[in-house]
């Protein structure tokens, strides 16, 4: 989710070592991907709830793949890589949030469909009131412009340009525009669907690096043996600059709740289910899925450095481990299906921002000033707001060539960790207890906007040698400074809601625990079984024990 890096355009691997097989399968994934979204956009779509839902009628394996392609961006394949073998295991911790993709299924998801809302923002006006809509609506908008789309679209052009051999621009605007199209003519069912079949090519690409490169080190063993212990070391110290155990395990979670049970980007997916069950059980699966980076961007990254200190393999930079390995592991016709993985990743990234925004706009501020709009004029709007959005894209196409990757990159990493912390707790808080109000759910909006805003102008004005209270403030770690920012917005949220009226009990029935009835609490109860009981219990063990054997 988080592992950001530089994706320089310097070497062109792909052309230097494509064959014609290689080609085959590429343009075989090209085939295939246009065939499933040709078929999609011929299904019906005349309501928002076809539109932007699928009609709720998905199921359980393409809810989780969609989750996980939504998540997975061709930086985070690069950016992943590249921080194995720079830095080891660290990133895995964010990985690992599995867990928190878990929270979804069982916490978060049963009360955002029982309120029957589209978007998140949505849920805040049925549980608080229309500021906190209106707060997080033009916010995530803003946010997915500003952030996912302009990292993906820079990205993408970037691989597609090495890939084919053209300008980078081109290579930007033809993403963009291809991805676009099949979103404005498809809808939310012709996101899901392709991003499944990316998901399976995705995955398949990246099992045979991890797996050809295990190979040409000599084995697991001898990959430990040659990097050393601290390169699979997850747990640096509390003091440590770029990776510290308490920000990776505290913060991450802050930002991990933010990211996988508030954000309309990915909880969008799991409100396209019938039901509870079905969305629950994606959440799930989507949950197994998010374990893989570890082993298939991450290990491969660290196969990367031993195979350097044995001098097989040669590289300058860490944005140029994932393509060295492409052009030293893998046979023709493996490199087309990795590059196919490459495109799979960016577009359906893209594809999923561009879907959840014009929900976000269609819904949430269209709907809202005009309620009287019909159906089919919503989804005529939903498919100009998406074009809208593919525009806005592109004219970001040459600031992101003058900003570059490094310094964008560095910062929204950081960014993430100042957008969470208020989102977070509002959520959290507004489910768990049903005293929190609206009056203490828009303080604590506004209060963390301002923070978070502060931070950011104290790290751009910030001066190395500096010193004094606005320098530590600009030089806490961003992992820490996002507990901190949350354990405050807790206590803004607590102390607003108890020193106003306590909320309506139109804005708390079904919306909170304590205040389920009986027929809900029954219904809550058979939404699950046994056996997703049992799975999701697994999915724990697996998760403690990656992080107990990957401690040095």
């Amino acid at each position: 989710m988080f592992a950001f890096t530089k994706i320089s355009n310097q070497n062109n691997f792909f052309m230097t070592t494509f064959a014609t097989l290689d080609w085959v399968v590429l343009s075989g994934y090209f085939i295939i991907l246009l065939g499933i979204a040709f078929w999609v956009t011929r299904q019906k779509n005349d309501t928002t709830e076809e539109y932007f839902l699928a009609g709720k009628n998905i199921g359980w394996f393409v809810i989780g793949a969609s989750i996980f392609a939504s998540n997975i961006g061709s930086e985070h394949v690069v950016g992943l890589a590249g921080s194995g073998a720079e830095s080891g295991m660290p990133m895995a911790h964010y990985e690992l949030h599995a867990w928190i993709v878990l929270l979804l299924g069982w916490l978060f998801l049963p009360f955002y469909m029982r309120s029957g809302a589209f978007t998140m923002p949505e849920f805040l006006e049925k549980r608080f009131d229309s500021r906190s809509r209106w707060f997080l609506s033009i916010f995530s908008i803003v946010g997915y412009v500003l952030t996912k789309v302009s990292v993906t679209i820079y990205a993408g052009g970037i691989v597609v340009s090495q890939l084919l051999n053209i300008p980078f621009l081109y290579g930007a605007i033809g993403i963009v525009v291809l991805t676009g199209l099949y979103t404005i003519l498809g809808g939310m069912r012709a996101v899901v669907y392709t991003e499944t079949f990316q998901t399976v090519v995705l995955i398949l690409g990246s099992v045979f690096i991890t797996y050809l490169g295990l190979q040409a080190i000599g084995g697991f063993g001898e990959l430990r043996a040659t990097v050393g212990s601290e390169h699979f070391n997850m747990w640096r110290p509390s003091s440590d600059p770029d990776y510290p155990w308490t920000g990776l395990v505290f913060g991450g979670a802050v930002v991990g709740i933010w990211y996988w049970c508030t954000d309309q980007y990915i909880v969008q997916r799991t409100l396209a289910a019938h039901n509870i069950e079905i969305g629950r059980r994606g959440a799930i699966f989507g949950a197994y899925l998010k374990i893989l980076p570890v082993f298939i961007f991450l290990l491969p990254g660290i196969i990367a450095y031993g195979l350097k200190l044995k001098g097989v393999l040669d590289y300058d930079k860490s944005d140029q481990v994932f393509p060295a390995m492409v052009q030293h592991l893998l046979p023709a016709g493996i490199k087309g299906l990795v590059a196919g993985g490459l495109m799979a990743a960016l577009m359906s990234s893209l594809a999923s921002v561009f879907n959840s925004a014009s929900t976000l706009f269609t819904v949430d501020i269209f709907k809202k000033l005009n309620p009287n709009t019909p159906e089919k004029r919503l989804v005529n709007i939903g498919k100009v707001a998406t074009g809208f959005i593919v525009i806005l894209g592109m004219l970001w196409i040459p600031i992101m060539q003058k900003i570059g990757g490094g310094v964008l990159y560095n910062y929204l990493q950081s960014v993430q960790s100042y957008i969470a912390p208020p989102i977070t707790c509002v959520f959290l808080l507004g489910i768990l207890w049903k005293r929190i109000n609206a009056q203490g759910a828009i303080a604590t909006l506004f209060f963390g906007l301002i923070m978070g805003t502060l931070r950011i102008i104290a790290e751009l004005g910030m001066d190395e040698g500096g010193s004094g209270i606005w320098h530590d403030f600009a030089t806490i770690n961003f992992a820490h400074m996002a507990v901190f920012m949350f354990l405050a917005c807790v206590v803004v949220c607590i102390a607003v809601s108890l020193m106003t009226a306590p909320p309506a009990e139109s804005q708390i029935a079904g919306l909170t625990f304590g205040t389920l009835t009986a027929e809900q609490k029954t219904a809550a109860k058979n939404s699950y079984s046994m056996v997703d009981i049992l799975v999701s219990v697994v999915l724990a063990v697996v998760i403690i024990s990656i992080l107990v054997y990957f401690r040095g």
